[in-house]
């Protein structure tokens, strides 16, 4: 089917605020179009360096700024990630995403030792995905050598409300980053949160900003927020099943070829809930009893619900063909030891400033 680049806001809405019956019949027809409805993939998250970062993402608990119950660790070992991944993949997992809390990557040991953990999962025949914050295209390209399959930089909300949320980077970074990615072979994985108090208008506009993005995203993970106390959005009120499969539907619609990826919030949706979002067009799951720093179903869990629905764990590298690696000895791309001057927007949010002052007072 022909893809649509030109989505409007007022077209997304009017598909967002359908009758739900007739949103979820249109979203499944879609799906069962473009995707076997009865297969799932499935990644396992892990956090490759926790806590610590210099954000003020309000969502955040890994934010530095604020006092959380996040452990912070510095970055794992290469062979803590191997046996991490061989975990992963002997409970059906097809890829492993890692995040490091950084703002941005910089060039150095710590890069290096990342690229390393990249080559050797790629080469344990299972996806390998990236969440490290800012990129360029230099470091991109270093990725993608080392065999990255994709990477992650979620765009959050639209950009009228991001400024609501962040105040330390800008939403133009954001798509820079994912540009820098769209030159080098490696898949895009970006997509954001609701329940943040934002409004459909917002939902709306995340959704505008990605799938008039060309090629469309080839991953969007949807995110209910999970609060977390001394956080700036801890007193948040969690975000309804209705809404995550109004959301899982209408992106199914405006990206028919994506897979959407049900992500953050699912411990706080039933079985039932989960089964109305795969029908609506989710057909991707992150895997393991936690995400990042936030709780998670067990894999037994989710592996049983597969059964009763009749899900099967997709294999990997069925949308795109194993990346070989090329070793560090054998690289074309060198480390220029990159300086980009990423920007940090001048604007001050009062509920972000509040949580650091609590952080400061709890001490």
């Amino acid at each position: 089917m022909t893809i649509k680049h030109d989505w409007t806001k007022e077209e997304i809405l009017e598909i967002y605020n359908k009758p739900f019956m007739d949103l979820l019949y249109e979203a499944s027809s879609i799906h069962r179009e473009n995707h076997d409805p009865n297969v799932v993939q499935v990644s396992t998250l892990l956090s490759i360096k926790t806590g610590g970062c210099p954000e003020d993402c309000g969502y955040c608990p890994q934010a530095a700024r604020y006092h959380t119950d996040i452990e912070g660790n510095d970055l794992m070992s290469v062979n803590q990630v191997k046996a991490q991944a061989l975990r992963a993949k002997a409970s059906g997992s097809s890829r492993v995403c890692m995040g490091a809390a950084w703002r941005n990557v910089k060039d150095g040991e710590e890069f290096d030792s990342v690229l390393e953990m990249v080559r050797t999962i790629n080469k344990l025949d299972m996806e390998v995905c990236c969440t490290l914050g800012m990129i360029t295209e230099n470091q991109a390209q270093r990725l993608a050598e080392a065999g990255l399959y994709a990477y992650n930089h979620n765009l959050d909300s639209s950009e009228e409300y991001y400024k609501e949320v962040i105040s330390t980077r800008g939403y133009q970074d954001r798509l820079d980053t994912i540009g820098n990615v769209r030159k080098t072979n490696v898949t895009v994985c970006s997509g954001g949160i609701i329940g943040m108090g934002e409004s459909n208008d917002d939902r709306a506009g995340m959704l505008v900003a990605l799938a008039t993005l060309s090629p469309q995203p080839e991953s969007v993970p949807i995110n209910a927020l999970v609060p977390v106390e001394g956080t700036p959005l801890e007193e948040q009120a969690p975000v309804s099943i209705w809404d995550m499969v109004r959301m899982v539907a209408t992106t199914r619609i405006v990206m028919p070829e994506t897979q959407v990826r049900l992500s953050a919030g699912r411990t706080e949706m039933s079985r039932e809930g989960q089964a109305m979002c795969f029908f609506a067009g989710a057909n991707s799951i992150f895997a393991g009893d936690k995400l990042l720093t936030t709780p998670n179903p067990d894999v037994g869990e989710d592996m049983e619900m597969f059964k009763a629905l009749g899900l099967h764990p997709q294999k990997p590298f069925v949308k795109k063909s194993k990346p070989e690696s090329v070793e560090a000895t054998e690289s074309k791309f060198l480390n220029l030891g990159e300086k980009p001057k990423w920007s940090r927007p001048s604007h001050k949010i009062e509920r972000n400033l509040e949580a650091q002052k609590k952080s400061k007072t709890s001490l």
